[in-house]
């Protein structure tokens, strides 16, 4: 499984995301959700992990 990357808004800087989980927007969009490894919050990034 490739590592999965996100914006963190807090830290200001593209972060790995731990734990990512992947879901669905209620417009419909995929989306996929984890953990900011340095501070703690929640990082998205919009649109589907796999290639």
């Amino acid at each position: 499984m490739a590592a999965t990357e996100g914006y963190c808004v807090k830290c200001k800087a593209k972060k790995v995301m731990l734990d990512p989980v992947e879901s669905v927007t209620k417009n419909g969009k995929p989306i996929t959700k984890g953990k900011c490894p340095d501070c703690g919050t929640t990082v998205c990034r919009i649109g589907s992990s796999k290639k």
